[in-house]
């Protein structure tokens, strides 16, 4: 595999890992075991039946979960401490046995970007919950699925592409993420002040009012 290639499958791998770990296992596994890809040594144990049965199953538990709302959203919870340290481990093996350095490095790289894939997903999942209806629940899921097995696919066939895309990605989800964190923060500001527990977030009137005066010139 070039240069390109191997990027593509390491960190397409750690992203994919963000969104659903299992799809990524199971893919990963069969695309090995069909023939359509010949995986680095570290990840042939990807086509073992075994574990191309384990990650299957996990896949279809998932699949029932991650479109329930509410339960979606606790097993976001839950795979924080499973879907980065896997990414993490994945792209360390995708890159194949090159020097320590290199994949430390790849790891590193790997482990943030399923963290932040994990972060965007869970943020907006969450987001979506606080709708009554479950359309835009199973919607959001789906798309969360094709859009890990079409990636994977798209890594192994046209890498080059791949990369680039990764890169809007990643710049759409620093864009993102801080805006995501604050709604998020919001809602949980409101749910809080339905209970008692603290006080109830500014309107956006009051909001648009305290600007004003922040940005108001002081008297001298």
């Amino acid at each position: 595999m070039d240069a390109v290639s191997i990027i593509a499958l390491s960190m397409g791998a750690a992203w994919a890992s963000g969104i659903n770990l299992y799809a990524t296992l199971f893919m990963l596994g069969y695309m090995g075991a069909s023939g359509n890809m010949t995986l680095p040594a570290e990840l042939e144990v990807l086509t073992n039946p075994m574990v191309m049965t384990a990650a299957g199953f996990m896949y279809c538990v998932e699949f029932f979960a991650d479109k329930i709302p509410g339960v979606d959203s606790a097993w976001d919870t839950i795979h924080t401490f499973i879907r980065i340290p896997a990414g993490a481990m994945l792209a360390s093996s995708a890159v194949g046995d090159i020097g320590p350095a290199m994949e430390l490095t790849s790891a590193l790289l790997g482990g943030t970007l399923a963290a932040g894939t994990h972060a965007t997903k869970a943020g907006t999942r969450l987001l979506i919950n606080t709708s009554p209806e479950p359309v835009t629940n199973w919607t959001a899921s789906i798309s969360e699925d094709l859009l890990v097995i079409g990636g994977l696919w798209a890594a192994l066939n046209y890498p080059i592409l791949f990369v680039i895309g990764l890169i809007a990605f990643i710049l759409i989800m620093i864009w993102l993420l801080p805006r995501l964190w604050r709604l998020i923060k919001h809602i949980f500001r409101r749910i809080g002040s339905w209970l008692g527990l603290c006080e109830p977030p500014p309107s956006i009137n009051e909001q648009m009012e305290q600007t004003v005066i922040n940005n108001e010139p002081t008297k001298t």
